[in-house]
């Protein structure tokens, strides 16, 4: 019987989702917990990889188990047993060929900018005091919409078979002392939503032109982008599927 997870995490204390030799993970932890309180060894294959610091307010995962799940009973038992920075929201029967990574519709992120010093955003949001013209970076954020290889926004030497994603939505959104970057596409690249910040703070701060963005865009070279913003201000915000 195959299930889907739904939770979130604060990444501070992960190196991030991806299981690794020698650090902790957000699958290693979870993974764990659930073999724990199922009394069986699991697998679970995540929506996606986020890197170290990064959080996600809404993840999925799934995993196969032989017995049926009382499912409030099993969330109640994983919040208890989990760290604080993880939470558990629902766990769902699906169909046995369902897939968390594959069969995602949309996925969205959320890069948060604070600029006034918040102690208590230290590790939730990036403190970054500039002046920034964000309606210049709302108009080349435009951009991302009518592209389709996002190579010169992708880590390098990545094993990735293309570069091609649909982006459907991408705006910054002032709220209060907060800059709130929001970008939804059918898949992502890595580290692809931190260099397109970045690019578009230097536009922000009028270091390129909105052409010289497009430009960038049509570059396919990771050199030619700005730099990647710290993983801390990011946020894995939804994951759509058809049947969840």
């Amino acid at each position: 019987m195959r299930y889907f997870i739904k939770f979130s995490y604060n990444g501070t204390n992960y190196h991030g989702w991806q299981s690794q030799p020698n650090a902790v993970t957000v699958q290693e932890t979870l993974t764990k917990a659930v073999s724990t309180i199922l009394n069986s060894p699991i697998e679970l294959m995540g929506a996606g990889r986020t890197d170290t610091g990064v959080h996600a307010k809404i993840m999925y995962a799934h995993f196969d188990t032989e017995a049926p799940i009382q499912v409030e009973n099993v969330v109640h038992k994983l919040n208890s047993f989990l760290p604080k920075d993880i939470a558990i929201y629902d766990i769902i029967l699906v169909d046995d060929q369902a897939h968390a990574r594959f069969d995602a519709k949309k996925r969205t992120y959320e890069y948060h900018i604070h600029n006034t010093k918040d102690p208590f955003l230290t590790d939730l949001s990036w403190y970054y005091n500039a002046k920034l013209d964000t309606n210049a970076m709302n108009e080349a954020a435009k951009l991302l919409l009518f592209h389709t290889d996002f190579e010169c926004f992708s880590k390098v030497n990545t094993d990735v078979n293309t570069f091609n994603c649909k982006v459907t939505l991408a705006q910054w959104v002032q709220v209060e002392n907060k800059l709130i970057f929001t970008i939804s596409a059918d898949r992502f690249l890595r580290n692809m939503v931190r260099a397109i910040v970045g690019t578009l703070i230097n536009v922000g701060l009028h270091k390129i032109t909105i052409d010289q963005f497009k430009s960038i865009l049509e570059s396919k070279n990771r050199s030619e982008a700005g730099f990647s913003v710290p993983a801390h201000g990011l946020y894995l915000t939804e994951v759509v599927y058809d049947y969840v």
